[in-house]
């Protein structure tokens, strides 16, 4: 073998163990962690999305680390209160938390005094889910589609009133995003819940909502409610014939986020562990088939993905809450 040809040998086989290298330092498990149970607050009350997500996460985790996930509830002030607490803990590894969409970028949006920066106090580790929303009409609304809806909202302008879960919470905002792409108006009706929601569509006070499909689909289901559309970018495999919103406005999708974080200042070698094992649990088939029945997507993404989408949201949601001249609460 001449010199000419050894180079580009000598050059793969330096490039290979590099990569080696790389990957061990990357994925290798930080000497002596986890040596005791791990701590993950959960901003949310038992039964929440957060809640569930992170206990299903949490039990494929501890199998594989040898150490209990313990999940810890701290329902408050919009999450806020269990986000602090996140923020607060030691940046040990042994304090994780579950974020979402609402408490890590609405609020802040939405509210002039919230106790932490989402971006610089928090460490992303892993996006686990995203749910998706539902433009669902009281049955007693006649209208049958989407189009047919803004067609009449365009015709009848404020007339047509649509109910969201508080003025500034997201699913007001995720409205007047959807208003602003469609070009009409509409009277809004801001209640404390969703469930007082679906009560007033059920009895006809109110006409339509956007809400989490998960919420929308078990009263769909029942022929309480009727769903218009779903704000994806794909009709669902599962629903071959209910329309996504973006065919009667195009480019429009909406929904929320879940996601495993940690205080600021973890050590990137934990980060990256988790990471890799919070990735594994939600790619088990025991995860991923019952996420599918929640109506929620898994996702298997790196800290630095779920570090854009987290500062992608906060550029997408501030452009709406200019647009709209919304004024801090």
């Amino acid at each position: 073998m001449t010199n000419s040809m050894k180079l580009p040998v000598l050059a793969r086989v330096l490039a290979v163990a590099f990569l080696v290298l790389f990957l061990s330092a990357t994925y290798a498990q930080p000497a002596g962690y986890p040596n005791r149970s791990i701590r993950v607050i959960v901003p949310a009350g038992s039964g929440d999305s957060c809640d569930i997500l992170s206990r299903l996460v949490a039990q494929r985790m501890a199998e594989r680390l040898g150490q209990p996930l313990v999940i810890d509830n701290r329902a408050g002030s919009s999450g806020q209160l269990g986000l602090m607490m996140i923020k607060q803990a030691a940046p040990d590894g042994y304090t994780l938390g579950c974020g979402q969409g609402g408490s890590m970028v609405i609020v802040p949006l939405a509210y002039s005094k919230v106790g932490y920066d989402s971006v610089r106090d928090f460490a992303p580790v892993a996006l686990m889910a995203s749910n998706f929303l539902a433009l669902a009409v009281s049955p007693r609304f006649a209208v049958n589609s989407t189009q047919e809806l803004i067609a009449y909202a365009k015709a009848n302008p404020g007339k047509v009133t649509f109910g969201t879960n508080g003025e500034g919470a997201f699913l007001h905002f995720a409205t007047e995003q959807f208003r602003l792409m469609a070009g009409f108006d509409y009277l809004h009706v801001a209640y404390r819940s969703m469930a007082a929601v679906f009560t007033d569509m059920l009895a006809g006070q109110i006409n339509a909502t956007l809400a989490s499909y998960i919420s929308a689909q078990p009263l769909a289901a029942g022929g309480k409610i009727r769903i218009l559309g779903i704000a994806r970018a794909q009709r669902l495999p599962e629903l071959p014939d209910v329309p996504t919103l973006a065919e009667a406005v195009p480019g429009f999708t909406s929904g929320g986020w879940f996601g495993l974080i940690a205080p600021a200042g973890t050590p990137r070698d934990i980060v990256n562990l988790l990471n890799r094992e919070a990735n594994l649990a939600l790619s088990s088939p025991e995860v991923s088939e019952r996420m599918k029945t929640l109506g929620l997507e898994s996702h298997g993404e790196s800290p630095e993905a779920f570090a854009r989408l987290i500062q992608d949201d906060f550029a997408n949601w501030g452009k709406v809450v200019t647009q709209i001249g919304f004024k801090p609460l």
